[in-house]
């Protein structure tokens, strides 16, 4: 399928809204509005995930009832896992490139557990903590959609999706008050609690990913309430602006809540959600903007996102006298530097590894049953 100009403007966005967040490695603690609200370009890439997955998956269980489980696999292989396993050999070879000295053991890197144990004291690489979330996802997801929407039965999956989003909230609200609340209390910050219990584990997260799923299934089985959004798509994304708007003012200083942690994720979710929907529809204004620039970034994100920590701290730690301290010089230094990283890592690993994958793909096809081509 054609790349849609509204989804790759919304990639590059939230790549370019998540890098900033991360500017703290290289000392810089200011940044304005997208240093303290850049954490919320992951939730960005999470909604837009469940909606390309979800689509993906359903649109061959609307056609036929039936997902090819090796296709699938197959797809996300080649687009996860080769850039990924670099990055990963670098910072297990090369301790002397880690952004933070301490790290991980290899295993949950490689068995995709980092985000369910984390120490966020040892955090070289740790923001693979959401591509843990988006892993564990694509394992799962496709057995659960073949359960519960199979045979066009996909309100079953609406009642299920909608249990997930309010059992997600009352854990939340459980975690907070047996784990975080008594830390406050005492006067404590909790920020280690926070991030272990109710930021980077996958059932923490799921909101998102959801809220792109039930997306993908009302387009792909033209539900009411999708042609209601093509009616609509303007206002939606509007809509989608504003609650994205009010989110960041209510997390503002708030993350450690109460409200925020039990509310506010589910109500950011609805934001990225809109936002998503407003692009993939074919009458919205954002579905048809095309940027310059924002179809490379959103091609390039992944290896962006991947490399970007390890560059911060590079540039940071090795050559501070000579880059920092140069006002918008600085910035623009590293920016640079950043962008030729993920570059290289784009067309050295990622794209050779993508334009592999179609004839393996193909080879995998004539040994199966014919089946609709999916998205990708």
């Amino acid at each position: 399928m054609a790349r849609k100009p509204g989804l790759d403007l919304l990639r590059a966005l939230a790549i370019l809204w998540v890098m900033p967040f991360h500017s703290y490695i290289a000392g810089y603690m200011g940044g304005g509005v997208l240093r303290w609200s850049g954490w919320m370009g992951v939730d960005l890439f999470f909604a837009l995930s469940g909606f390309l997955i979800g689509s993906q998956v359903f649109n061959a269980l609307a056609a036929n009832g039936r997902v090819d489980f090796g296709d699938f696999y197959l797809r996300r292989s080649f687009r996860t896992l080769p850039a990924y396993f670099v990055m990963l050999g670098i910072y297990v070879a090369w301790p002397s490139m880690r952004e933070e000295p301490g790290m991980m053991p290899l295993w949950q890197f490689l068995t995709y557990t980092l985000n369910l144990f984390m120490d966020p004291s040892r955090g070289a690489f740790s923001h693979a903590w959401s591509l843990c979330v988006e892993e564990q996802f694509y394992l799962v997801f496709p057995l659960l959609a073949l359960l519960l929407a199979r045979n066009g039965r996909w309100r079953r999956g609406v009642v299920v999706i909608a249990g997930w989003v309010l059992g997600g909230m009352m854990l939340r609200a459980w975690l907070w008050m047996h784990f975080l609340q008594p830390i406050q209390a005492g006067g404590g910050d909790g920020g280690v609690t926070y991030l272990r219990f109710l930021y980077i584990p996958t059932y923490a997260r799921l909101d998102d990913l959801l809220g792109g799923i039930a997306l993908a299934a009302a387009r792909s089985y033209g539900t009411r309430g999708w042609a209601w959004i093509e009616r609509h798509a303007n206002a939606v994304s509007m809509a989608g602006v504003i609650l994205t708007g009010l989110c960041m003012w209510g997390f503002n200083g708030e993350r450690f809540s109460f409200a925020a942690n039990v509310f506010g994720y589910p109500a950011l979710a609805l934001a990225m959600t809109a936002l998503v929907a407003g692009a993939a529809s074919e009458r919205g204004v954002l579905a048809r903007s095309r940027v310059p620039g924002a179809g490379w970034f959103a091609a390039a994100s992944y290896s962006l996102y991947l490399s970007h920590k390890m560059v911060y701290g590079q540039l940071h730690g090795r050559f501070a006298p000579w880059v920092d301290g140069h006002g918008n010089w600085t910035v623009l230094l590293y920016v640079a530097a950043v962008l030729v990283a993920g570059a290289v890592l784009h067309y050295v690993v990622e794209r050779p590894c993508l334009r592999l994958r179609e004839p393996v793909l193909r080879m995998w096809a004539q040994r199966r049953p014919y089946m609709p081509e999916p998205i990708s």
